[in-house]
């Protein structure tokens, strides 16, 4: 179980210009958010190279929970390490104070797990850990795809479970295939959806009709496609937000038909280093929302991974705000939350991953006073 608390807040940002620099030249995290804390670097445990690939939501009961991969043997990713876990960390009181990094999946050295992503099933209350499994010992370059299970808001994890017969094809056993870390959803009708890569096949979804207990794959093969995320438009299509190699911007995905059938489209307005993103739905009006409203973070770059920024959408995708930059220095993956009073919180990792940050902030923040957050209206 997870105990204690480990990190306070620094108020001292709001004194800070925006896109402030230290006096050694070193970028700093933007003024005007609330709380700014490094949740896991390799200074925290013994032994450990690096934490790296964040995925961050809010559970049911409002507790935030932030898992990582815990590189232990290298800096490396999952087919080149031999030792790497999926630890986790959880703040009770919206993102102010966290606990003590704990390991929630270690089979020990010589199999290795990587690449979180986690889905909320709010009919249930469960959420689901996805992770990729690597056997070096014996099944060397052999990528399984496992996922476990919280009852109780992340603060236990269940016995991982081997669902790749389920989500994959049995021609793809020695392919280079994986679960998109960060976050997958759960549709309106209670489908829960994410996505999953082969590097050769192409991008795939994959979801659960009966609350997880089985898995299944979606037949459609996107391209192009890599690391992505889906969400579920105002109309009850899906949109899926593509990482492209060498594309320079991110490319779209939309089916209105549950992905039988795909449009693709590239989207220049979206520059992108070919890195893993965050997308997600802010506030919906079927909801009792005053707005439809979609957010969306990267490190806004064609060429490096650097300028994190978070971007609004107020038509589900079609366009996008020019958004506001968290950090202006060297960044990569990221993944969004909403607090249960409306605020965003995003985890990202910065200055070449030798910090992993989570940073709060209000939508009149991130609008520059153009757009504030309402309660919903009761339904």
């Amino acid at each position: 179980m997870l105990s204690g608390m480990r990190y306070a807040v620094s108020l001292s940002l709001l004194l800070m210009p925006l896109y402030a620099r230290s006096a050694t030249g070193a970028a700093e995290i933007s003024s005007g958010v609330v709380t700014h804390q490094d949740l896991f670097n390799a200074g925290m445990r013994k032994g450990v190279a690096c934490y790296r690939i964040p995925a961050l939501v809010t559970a049911p009961n409002g507790d935030l929970v932030a898992a990582m991969d815990e590189r232990v043997a290298s800096d490396k990713d999952l087919g080149e390490n031999k030792d790497i876990n999926i630890v986790i960390s959880r703040s009770a009181d919206d993102g102010m104070t966290w606990s003590p990094i704990e390991t929630a999946v270690d089979y020990g050295h010589g199999k290795s797990v990587s690449d979180p992503s986690m889905v909320v099933d709010q009919k249930t209350g469960d959420i689901f850990l996805f992770h990729n499994y690597m056997d070096h010992n014996t099944a060397h370059g052999v990528y399984r795809l496992h996922v476990a299970k919280s009852h109780d808001n992340g603060a236990s994890w269940s016995k991982p479970e081997d669902i790749t017969s389920q989500v994959t094809r049995p021609e793809w056993r020695r392919d280079f295939q994986f679960i998109t870390s960060g976050t997958g959803i759960q549709t309106r009708s209670g489908t829960l959806l994410h996505t999953l890569v082969n590097l050769d096949k192409g991008l795939h979804l994959f979801g659960s009709g009966d609350d997880g207990n089985t898995w299944s794959l979606l037949d459609a093969s996107l391209k192009p496609g890599d690391e992505s995320k889906v969400v579920e438009r105002a109309d009850s299509s899906w949109m899926v937000n593509s990482r492209v190699k060498k594309a320079g911007m991110r490319y779209t995905h939309t089916s209105a038909d549950k992905g039988k059938t795909w449009t693709t489209k590239p989207e220049p307005a979206l520059q992108d280093s070919a890195c893993n993103a965050s997308f997600i739905r802010y506030t919906a009006t079927a909801d009792g929302y005053d707005k439809n409203r979609l957010l969306f973070s990267n490190p806004k770059s064609a060429k490096e991974r650097e300028n994190m920024t978070v971007r609004v959408s107020y038509d589900e995708g079609a366009t996008w705000t020019e958004g506001k930059t968290i950090y202006p220095g060297a960044a990569a993956y990221s993944s969004l939350t909403i607090l249960k009073n409306g605020d965003i919180g995003l985890l990202f990792e910065k200055d070449d991953y030798t910090e992993n940050v989570f940073v709060r902030f209000s939508l009149d923040w991130l609008t520059d006073g153009k757009d504030k957050y309402a309660p919903p209206r009761q339904q």
